[in-house]
């Protein structure tokens, strides 16, 4: 059985992945400081409470539990939040990612999938974005990520790593056994935050800019059912056995929806009222974010499987409704 070290496994994507990983016939060991994931949400395989500001726990867990390679998913993660405290997002993005592939070099783990974004695009030229797209982030979230993307590649060329860098576009939905979904504190996220504002958990959603020359003025972006991301990292892990040319890979439906299309939909599956108030834009924030994943397709043979929003929302709220509705 192969062991696979997962940061951040104890978060949204981690534990879902950790739960298909372990479905396949995988090991999946947890190294998450629990700052954002949730211990509830380890159930399968060991558990590591450390941080990655620990070279030398890294080695050791690397070591004592034979790891053969790594699903990198801990990170800082909100827009907004990099904007205000650009520090955070180096320090943690950056400096804990130096760690790591180093103590991944010094154990002599070669093979590293790596959770990166589609914020390093910036503000796209056209759409929908292919991987060539020029690498212009506007936000330090972004920025941090593409500073990682650039170690892989060195630390492939110079030291013989193994890597695979997945851009994600926008998670959502929930594990259809309604084991694990998606629970942050504060929750940034739009679908969570609409599910929200319909259970009058908060007063009303914010929505952040409806002046963007979009059909109806709000922000677009492509969703990935949470579990499509997690089949994309296993398609990763086992194309890391392979000799390949592609490195990098885009994963999206690509299909837009709006923020309003968003709340149509929520209001569609749950019966209820979403109340929101119109806010000024965000900085940092691209008026439309779709994924050509067309790469993905054809050299991990990915094809996301839910790619319907209403279906990913369904997911949510079946969740939500079971864990917050008591």
């Amino acid at each position: 059985m192969k062991s696979i070290l997962l940061t951040g496994g104890a978060g949204y994507i981690g534990s879902h992945t950790a739960k298909l990983l372990c479905q396949k016939g995988y090991r999946p060991v947890v190294f998450d400081n629990l700052s954002i994931g949730h211990q509830w949400a380890v159930n399968r395989g060991p558990f590591v409470k450390a941080d990655l500001a620990d070279k030398d726990q890294i080695r050791q867990t690397l070591e004592d539990y034979e790891i053969e390679a790594v699903v990198h998913l801990a990170a800082s993660a909100y827009v907004g939040e990099s904007m205000e405290n650009p520090r955070k997002y180096f320090r943690n993005n950056v400096v804990n990612s130096t760690n790591l592939l180093e103590a991944m070099d010094d154990a002599g783990v070669k093979k590293i999938v790596f959770s990166s974004t589609c914020a390093l695009y910036g503000n796209p030229e056209t759409l929908p974005l292919t991987e060539s797209h020029r690498k212009h982030p506007i936000n330090p979230y972004g920025d941090s990520k593409l500073f990682v993307e650039h170690m892989l590649k060195w630390h492939g060329e110079v030291y013989g790593l193994n890597w695979t860098a997945l851009r994600y576009f926008n998670a959502g939905g929930a594990d259809p056994d309604c084991e694990i979904g998606e629970d942050h504190d504060p929750e940034t996220h739009l679908i969570p935050l609409v599910i929200y504002a319909a259970l009058g958990k908060i007063k009303q959603l914010k929505v952040f800019g409806t002046d963007y020359e979009t059909p109806d003025g709000t922000a677009i972006r492509d969703y990935i059912h949470v579990n499509d991301l997690a089949s994309a990292h296993l398609a990763a892990l086992e194309k890391l056995d392979k000799k390949s040319t592609e490195n990098v890979f885009n994963l999206g439906t690509g299909i837009g929806n709006s923020v309003k299309e968003v709340i149509k939909s929520v209001e569609k599956i749950t019966g209820l009222k979403v109340p929101f108030q119109e806010s000024p834009r965000r900085m940092g924030d691209p008026p439309a974010l779709v994924a050509d994943s067309q790469l993905a397709r054809n050299k991990l043979g990915w094809v996301p499987s839910c790619q319907s929003l209403d279906d990913i929302v369904e997911t949510a709220w079946n969740w939500h409704k079971k864990h917050h509705c008591s």
